[in-house]
């Protein structure tokens, strides 16, 4: 199966519904940047893996250049550049152009509902660029999603969780392991190419 063209993606991301509702009380907004190239023969996307830390939730993980939205931001697209210029070196306004928006998911980490709505903005590269860890990242790099969508690099990730034991989807590439809610964002981005509807919200 092939991707959809990148202009199509933007229709089907402007046909998505979105909730405007504001963050509850005591809830704070986020926003991750979907990065895309397209390459000749493939398209791929930027991730980051986490700086390990003790109080990061995410510590070491796998992820979407992304954070929380400062209180002056009222666009969280505004967030999505910021966080991607600050943690992997792209400056998104210069260089890329917005394709749209996925539904913004409720992040979860250890096993809880963590107080944070996180909305995926996706960017498409409009020239080369070079990418580079910033001091959240202690790595950058490029996932192909053909192969993520074949189905090739699909496993399943194990965690522990209260004493519970819980089997996760994942992706495994160049002994990274993508999963959570990096593994959930991109998962509907490519139901969402390939012409299905976005599903349910995965464990993470």
């Amino acid at each position: 199966m092939k991707l959809a063209p990148l202009d199509e993606l933007s229709r089907r991301l402007a046909r998505l519904p979105f909730d405007e509702t504001p963050p509850r009380e005591g809830e704070r907004a986020a926003a991750v940047a979907i990065i895309l190239r397209a390459e000749p023969t493939a398209t791929e996307v930027l991730l980051m893996r986490r700086v390990e830390h003790p109080e990061d939730r995410w510590s070491g993980h796998v992820s979407l250049p992304g954070g929380h939205a400062d209180p002056q931001e009222n666009d969280l697209a505004r967030t999505a550049v910021r966080e991607a210029y600050e943690e992997v070196g792209v400056d998104l306004e210069r260089t890329a152009r917005l394709l749209g928006r996925l539904p913004r998911v409720q992040a979860q980490a250890r096993g809880r509902t963590a107080p944070l709505c996180v909305t995926p903005f996706v960017f498409v590269c409009r020239e080369v660029v070079s990418p580079a860890p910033g001091a959240e990242a202690s790595e950058v790099f490029w996932l192909p999603l053909a192969r993520a969508a074949s189905g090739e690099l699909s496993g399943i990730h194990r965690v522990e969780r209260r004493g519970i034991s819980l089997e996760l989807p994942c992706w495994r590439y160049e002994e990274r392991v993508v999963w959570g809610l990096t593994h959930h964002v991109l998962s509907q981005l490519l139901r969402l190419g390939f012409g299905a509807e976005p599903g349910p919200a995965a464990p993470s």
